[in-house]
């Protein structure tokens, strides 16, 4: 009898077990992502040709913990711990925080969520898609701003999404790990949104962000951004274009004062078969004032053994003059005013 007893207890706690499991979860993920690269007109040295193994040209490298609990009648907790990380010698990316890429914690029901912590703007949020690279932090639209890949701490984030439509509003209190100012709310604050929609084969978005210099001396002055983007799928073939607004007062650095620059790009993807693709974009810079019209181009093509490991390539040119300095890793990673090849093969893994 005893052993009946135990038999149905021990079921019923299994039963309960699997309850709890099903209305609770935790995701252990992540991205693996290493190359072999030149690039010539590399800062430093000489300023010469560098071979060396890259980080994150397909895909950012990163791992994370994504979490979930049904509280009922609708409602659940959410929360994002993501670490992003350089594979070529595994140090901490994003000023070196454990987990730089998002850090939240959240509440959410049918009308949306609300989100506290380290996040991404609406511009990363939606302008993903309409790179045909997907805003890796180099060889892609970052390249030309960094923007396109950003995040804040301390943010208060609201996202919905109904149907088609998706909308985001966010406020962060200090955008960097410096914190919230006392008797200084405009120091280092970060504001702006955004709005996504889908139908049929089209995507659209437009996203803003405004933030202020993180000092004292800088409070006052912003850095201000709207975009603009679409995506097309034709069967095999999938268009990408936008187009990027800058207006900035010094916010980071007082030789910003003043610049002004349109942002304009646009790509492609092609699915050869179903495990061979070939990519293309081009991101043409023009600064109002000045003659520095930088424009990068870069092609593509990716091979897929599975649904989790590829292997892929890219060459990349970048023109400057009047100064700038735009290279396959971003503004300042050509020689100014000296055009840039790049050439990279590389390995990339999901998990």
């Amino acid at each position: 009898m005893r052993t009946v007893i135990r038999s149905v207890a021990g079921a019923c706690c299994l039963f309960a077990a699997q309850g709890a499991l099903a209305q609770s979860s935790v995701t252990l993920y992540g991205i693996l992502d290493g190359s072999v690269e030149a690039v010539t007109h590399s800062p430093g040295g000489n300023g010469g040709t560098a071979v060396r193994v890259a980080s994150d040209n397909m895909s950012s490298n990163r791992w994370g913990l994504r979490g979930v609990e049904d509280l009922g009648g609708g409602m659940r907790a959410l929360f994002t711990l993501e670490s992003g990380f350089t594979i070529d010698n595994g140090l901490s990316a994003q000023g070196n925080r454990l987990f730089g890429r998002m850090a939240y914690v959240g509440l959410q029901n049918q009308f949306g969520a609300v989100t506290l912590g380290r996040q991404q703007t609406a511009i990363y949020d939606l302008f993903a898609a309409f790179d045909p690279y997907g805003v890796p932090a180099r060889y892609s639209l970052v390249s030309a701003d960094a923007a396109f890949n950003g995040r804040a701490d301390n943010m208060v984030k609201y996202t919905g999404k109904f149907g088609g439509l998706t909308a985001i509003g966010y406020y962060s209190f200090g955008r960097n790990n410096d914190g919230e100012v006392p008797g200084s709310p405009e120091t280092s604050r970060d504001v702006g949104g955004g709005l996504g929609y889908n139908i049929g084969n089209l995507q659209l978005g437009l996203a803003y962000d405004q933030y202020q210099g993180n000092t004292e001396a800088t409070r006052q002055r912003n850095a201000k951004r709207f975009a603009a983007g679409a995506n097309y799928t034709f069967g095999q073939l999938k268009v990408f274009g936008g187009y990027r607004w800058l207006q900035d007062q010094g916010a980071d650095s007082p030789a910003a004062t003043g610049l002004r620059t349109n942002l304009y790009w646009l790509g492609a993807t092609y699915n050869v078969t179903g495990a061979i693709q070939l990519l293309g974009g081009v991101y043409y810079t023009d600064q109002r004032h000045g003659n520095q019209d930088p424009w990068l181009a870069i092609v593509g093509a990716d091979y897929s053994f599975s649904k989790r490991t590829d292997v892929y390539t890219k060459v990349a040119f970048s023109r400057n003059r009047g100064g700038s300095s735009i290279g396959v890793g971003g503004v300042g990673t050509a020689v100014p005013d000296e055009n840039q090849t790049a050439v990279t093969i590389g390995v990339r893994h999901r998990f």
